[in-house]
């Protein structure tokens, strides 16, 4: 694997960052949500080149993603969080909040790299005062992929507006062979909140704003959200009937069965032929590997009659408040550079860096990163597969991705809105008829409001 040279951790930076070398028997405690067993046994190397590199031990705790937050309310109950936390940016602000998080260090991390090699939009999305709730590590873009070679056969144009979207997905419907765009249906899925919500923010749909009292700074009753409401409703159509998931939106794309669906760049394996538990039926269908991978585009900003936007998820290291802060910033600093592109090698498809380079070397992880390869049972660069413009695209895109609420100062009430999966349980009583899309507007406005009395 070839890797851009780049800068280790010096002593220089230990000094910045105000925290010394390590005494024998230091050791610190790392829960992560990147469970799987190969992903484990890499964080276990870098684990050991920092423990090599500084003597400080560090203990890896797997800890899957939705027992995150009970296991996290647990052992700040008990007085014993774990020094650094592993975490997806929802929980972010509403554990800071809660003072589970130390902003004090996260943000002399920050600092100490150089905020100016991080890219901006992760670092605004944590921004809390003048610090941050933690320190962003690697993130991806929510993309809509779409058959080309049935574009193309069509006439279609790219489907990067929701007029065209539409358009095409009428043209090509064509169940049961073929679906024109697969949208989730399922309310009990956070894959649903994000589809829907990027798509609101396409329209510019937002929480709300920061003036006037709590309530009033949440506003979702607008004509914006009325209209995509309307618009999902309309993709729906051309969607199999049914409570639809992540997994039926990626096993009909990778069948065939779906000329378009909106999923994170994590797909992207699966969609190569990498997987050997996953077939791709048409590479099988026209006896040619690749050939989907090689007929598949990729829309990274969608534009509505209200706006644009990609949505993007982060995923976030955070000290927490019963850490040993010295060691933690040591173990933050070295993850954020000597053992980055290990980091991000983990899954390079989903796993865009955050910190483009160093302040010596400005685009060393991004660079290194382009030269990683992806993939379970065989590996290849993702170039190999979509070009070097569209690995370049998802990397630029960092820079841009949207989120509700955080930038309003409401990622406290994102949390909860996740948690809950309000929004999903409204949209699916609209899409099976029970409300139109008025009253769904007004009771996803009035339900998050009440999430929201204690923000």
């Amino acid at each position: 694997m070839k890797t851009a040279a780049f800068p280790i951790l010096t002593i220089l930076t230990l000094m910045t960052l105000n925290i010394g070398l390590a005494g024998a028997g230091d050791q610190i405690t790392f829960w992560t949500t990147e469970v799987e067993r190969d992903r484990l046994a890499i964080q276990q190397e870098i684990a050991h080149g920092f423990t090599k590199k500084t003597g400080i031990l560090v203990r890896v705790i797997p800890v899957e993603e939705n027992l995150l937050a009970a296991r996290v309310t647990a052992a700040y109950a008990a007085r014993s969080l774990p020094d650094v936390l592993y975490h997806p940016i929802d929980f972010t602000i509403g554990w800071e909040k809660a003072g589970i998080l130390d902003v004090r260090s996260s943000t002399e991390v920050v600092n100490a790299l150089g905020k100016e090699t991080f890219s901006q939009g992760p670092l605004d999305l944590v921004q809390v005062g003048n610090g941050y709730a933690a320190v962003p590590l690697d993130a991806w873009g929510q993309l809509l992929l779409f058959r080309k070679d049935l574009f193309r056969e069509k006439g279609l144009q790219v489907p990067d507006t929701w007029e065209r979207i539409l358009r095409a997905a009428r043209a090509l419907n064509n169940p049961p062979k073929i679906w024109g765009f697969e949208v989730p249906t399922d309310p009990a899925q956070i894959y649903t909140q994000q589809v829907f919500e990027h798509l609101a923010l396409s329209n510019g749909v937002r929480l709300g704003g920061r003036t006037g009292s709590p309530q009033q700074q949440i506003h979702l009753n607008t004509p914006q959200m009325v209209e995509t409401l309307r618009f999902y409703k309309a993709l729906s159509r051309f969607t199999p009937p049914g409570n639809i998931s992540w997994l039926h939106t990626r096993m009909d794309y990778l069948s065939g069965r779906a000329a378009m669906i909106i999923w994170s760049p994590f797909i992207l394996d699966e969609l190569s032929g990498l997987r050997k538990d996953q077939p791709v039926l048409p590479d099988v269908a026209k006896k040619k590997p690749g050939f989907l991978a090689e007929n598949t585009g990729f829309v990274t900003v969608i534009k509505g009659p209200g706006g644009s936007a990609q949505y993007g998820d982060i995923n976030c290291l955070g000290i927490t408040r019963d850490a040993a802060i010295g060691l933690s910033k040591q173990w933050l600093a070295f993850l954020l550079s000597d053992g980055y592109l290990k980091w991000l090698s983990m899954a390079a498809e989903g796993k865009l860096p955050v910190r483009k380079g160093t302040r010596s070397a400005p685009s060393c992880f991004v660079d290194g990163w382009m030269n990683l390869d992806f993939g379970v049972d065989t590996r290849a660069r993702i170039s190999r597969f979509y070009g070097t413009d569209v690995a370049r695209r998802m990397i630029t895109g960092v820079d841009h991705l949207d989120r509700w609420g955080f930038t309003e100062g409401k990622g406290a009430l994102v949390s909860k809105i996740y948690g809950t999966k309000t929004i999903p349980r409204i949209l699916k009583r609209f899409l099976d008829g029970e409300l139109n899309a008025e009253e769904a507007t007004r009771m996803m406005d009035e339900k998050v409001k009440a999430l929201g009395i204690d923000d």
